[in-house]
């Protein structure tokens, strides 16, 4: 059955009239008759009852002209979304955060977008380490990362958004808690609680990298996978921490936060997609995200 054929149905029937049907169709009125009659016989119903005055719509008409309507609307609505969908308006979208992220960005910049496109629908996910997120945008998981770099896989797309130093987390009883910052090197007897080693943590890295500068390495580490534990383990006085900045959003009783006398270690906050992203979805929530936080330098994959 031909869609406009139905069009010509709803026209003929609203109008109870061939003739202004024709006019409101833009169209002869004897092809609007021939396309009536065709759609009758192709039902095998008739639709109206026809006299030289007037047009009468039947009973299998009236019910065909319910769903008729129907019809049309649901086929309004659907060229709609799919225009929506080719604006990136429409559609579902999956962004993972990396620990600090999650209690710095991941509330604010999901209410933006949900505000500023409400169209979408978000599948969030918190406390992603970096190559679980880059793996993540490799299988289809996700579609955009909140990440630390670097990222070494070509397949993917970073873009820095910021840069933050690394602070410490001390336990409240902890001789240098009521201080107003604290040498790392005074820290060289405690036990560090960190995050992962072995290349699936950059902040790991980046605490090793910064206590070898201080003249040390933590002669006592206790690895963690996520962020809130962590910072649980430092206030349970189970040892200290460094952590981005952006952790201390991350208030946990028992724990202290304090920014580093004489250490410039920084981490970056990059957003990655995959590279030649053709979702035009993607795209919009990326500019969304980087017009929200900031940045958006691209950076080169690392060389292996």
């Amino acid at each position: 059955m031909e869609l406009r054929r139905i069009q010509y149905f709803v026209a003929v029937a609203e109008e109870a009239h061939f003739g202004r049907a024709a006019e409101r169709l833009q169209m002869a009125q004897p092809p609007l008759s021939q396309q009536i009659k065709a759609l009758e016989a192709e039902m095998g119903v008739t639709l109206f009852r026809r006299t030289t005055r007037k047009v009468e719509i039947t009973p299998a008409g009236q019910r065909f002209l319910h769903r008729a309507r129907e019809i049309l609307a649901a086929v309004d609505d659907a060229v709609t979304e799919a225009e929506q969908v080719a604006r990136g308006l429409l559609g579902r979208i999956a962004i993972g955060f990396t620990g600090s992220a999650t209690y710095d960005l991941l509330p604010s910049l999901v209410r933006v977008l949900r505000a500023d496109l409400p169209g979408i629908e978000l599948d969030v996910y918190g406390e992603m380490l970096t190559p679980r997120q880059v793996l993540a945008l490799e299988d289809g998981t996700l579609d955009l990362a909140l990440l630390r770099p670097p990222v070494r896989s070509t397949a993917i797309d970073v873009r820095i958004l910021r840069r933050e130093p690394l602070i410490a987390v001390l336990p409240a009883q902890h001789p240098l808690a009521d201080k107003g910052s604290v040498r790392l090197a005074d820290l060289v007897d405690d036990t560090f609680i960190t995050y992962p080693s072995h290349n699936r943590s950059v902040v790991y890295e980046a605490v090793i990298d910064a206590c070898q500068h201080a003249g040390f390495v933590p002669a006592a580490m206790h690895e963690v996978a996520e962020t809130s534990t962590l910072v649980s383990f430092v206030a349970a006085g189970l040892g200290v921490a460094l952590v981005p900045a952006s952790v201390r959003h991350l208030q946990i009783t028992g724990a202290c936060y304090l920014p580093l006398a004489g250490t410039t270690r920084e981490v970056e906050l990059a957003l990655a997609t995959r590279v030649h992203e053709p979702s035009p979805l993607v795209a919009r929530v990326r500019a969304r995200a980087e017009a929200f936080i900031g940045g958006g330098r691209r950076v080169k994959t690392p060389r292996h």
